[in-house]
């Protein structure tokens, strides 16, 4: 009697990965906005964020340039790209297809992400060093804070993007879809404008913001001027948007077109 040849969760999700980072790199809009624009967005702020760093205290240039070009990392290269990578594999039949096999759906999912969390990643750590080294940022002085913000921000973004493409049409509506997101999180969560430059009222309903648990752990990563309460309620906040996430993509994610 012949065996069956069996392959393990790993394999199935590198092997996903690889096909998914084979297709990513002939979406050259895709690639454009994941790669171009979280590096150039905070190099044309910089005159607005230096002088937004005089009025906010305990903040420096440098602090702020890698908190704004980490969060636009995680909005363009992980969450917008990941938006239209899982509206185009939807549309193309792709994911009803690997349903078929021995891919289970959460492999399918996070298979799908791999690419764009690891193009993120690369950017976060490339654009930290830049700030560190011509911005002088200066190393982080929690670096534990500063790295679970942004593995929770990383997890949470896809898990957003997921959801996200479960409300979209088609690949040109995926962009229209994420815009809310995008443009609430970057004068919200502390990406563009400092939570301190912001009313009191309007600043505490910023907070819960989905992503501001996690851009509040990276900034306190850098400053050291996160209190562990403080640091426990973000972290416990990034954790819950983070279940809730997931609990949404597991109840309504769509496996094939909308008609």
């Amino acid at each position: 009697m012949s065996g069956v040849a069996t392959t393990t969760p790993a394999a199935r999700l590198g092997a996903l990965a690889r096909a998914e980072l084979s297709l990513l790199g002939r979406n050259k809009s895709v690639i454009t906005t994941a790669v171009l624009v979280p590096s150039a967005l905070p190099l044309a702020t910089r005159p607005a964020v230096e002088q937004m760093a005089r009025k906010a205290g305990g903040l420096t240039p440098g602090t702020m340039m890698i908190t704004a070009a980490i969060g636009f990392s995680l909005l363009f290269a992980v969450y917008a790209a990941l938006v239209s990578t899982y509206v185009a594999r939807r549309e193309e039949l792709v994911l009803k297809r690997l349903r078929t096999g021995e891919l289970t759906d959460r492999e399918i999912l996070v298979g799908s992400a791999l690419p764009a969390v690891s193009i993120g990643v690369v950017q976060c750590v490339l654009l930290t060093i830049g700030c560190m080294a011509f911005l002088d940022a200066g190393a982080p002085r929690a670096p534990h804070l500063a790295l679970l913000g942004l593995l929770s921000g990383l997890m949470l973004c896809a898990a957003l993007a997921a959801l996200t493409a479960t409300f979209s049409r088609s690949v040109e509506s995926a962009q229209v879809t994420a815009l809310p997101l995008l443009c609430v999180s970057m004068l919200g969560s502390g990406i563009a404008i400092p939570p301190d430059l912001l009313p009191h009222r309007v600043a505490s309903l910023c907070e819960l913001l989905p992503l501001s648990p996690a851009m509040r752990l990276i900034r306190g990563g850098w400053t050291g001027g996160l209190p562990a309460h403080e640091a426990l309620s973000a972290g416990a906040m990034a954790v819950a948007w983070t279940v809730l996430a997931v609990f949404a993509v597991r109840r309504w994610f769509r496996w094939e077109p909308r008609h």
